[in-house]
């Protein structure tokens, strides 16, 4: 019987990577395509948990010191929204001022509008936005202006804000690519991104900024069984 529906399905090259990672078995590569979604589904969940956590641990950090005259997300001069200016190099070495900022702004402001704009409340605001925003938040251009201020009371005292930056970063790309339905089992080449690195790495942070959440969430994630089940 012919399984020409599989790329009509899934298309080509989708599939073959799969048939690729099982040396030309069509069979074993429609098993591991179906693995690897319940692999995504499984660290989704986790995932999913970890950035409710994430957002209410930033949230209160922020809350507990802001001195606006408004919700640290809107008032406009937040640092979540304010330009920060660095200098960078273009593809031709030309040197100009960009705002490193712009997109966490732009991500504020669209969440603002579609929120209701001047009725918007903060707590909706909080859920509009993307793993992305929070993400950004401990990167290196904001360490003077989020980090030390704010964010490094969510975590215990001497926390390594890039090694925070460096991992939630990793989670997010991982977020993105199970989001978007590629392939996690190959993440091989990258240690770092690997499924039972990056589950190992979330709940490290989720101890850290939430523990009793990160004892809730240990005993019933599905990631390890999963794990164990690869074809």
């Amino acid at each position: 019987m012919s399984d020409v529906w599989i790329e009509d399905w899934l298309g080509v090259p989708r599939f073959q990577k799969y048939v690729d990672s099982c040396s030309g078995d069509r069979t074993k590569a429609l098993a591991l395509y179906e693995w690897n979604v319940t692999l995504g589904q499984a660290l989704m969940r986790d995932i999913a948990h970890f950035e409710i956590g994430l957002r209410n641990a930033y949230n209160t950090a922020f809350e507990e010191r802001w001195q606006g005259s408004s919700h640290w997300l809107l008032d406009p001069d937040s640092p979540a929204v304010t330009p920060i200016w660095r200098i960078k190099k273009d593809r031709s070495g030309l040197k100009r001022g960009s705002d490193v900022n712009y997109q966490n702004r732009r991500s504020v402001d669209a969440a603002i509008r579609g929120c209701g704009g001047v009725r918007a409340t903060p707590g909706k605001v909080m859920a509009e936005l993307s793993f992305g925003f929070w993400r950004h938040l401990t990167s290196s251009s904001h360490e003077k202006t989020v980090w030390v201020p704010y964010l490094h009371h969510a975590y215990p005292p001497k926390t390594n804000r890039a090694s925070v930056d460096r991992i939630i970063g990793n989670i997010n790309i991982v977020r993105n690519r199970i989001a978007h339905h590629e392939p996690i089992f190959d993440r091989t080449k990258i240690p770092e991104q690997e499924p039972v690195r990056i589950q190992q790495d979330l709940m490290g942070i989720f101890s850290m900024i939430a523990p009793e959440a990160a004892a809730h969430l240990a005993p019933s994630s599905a990631v390890a069984q999963v794990l164990a089940q690869r074809p």
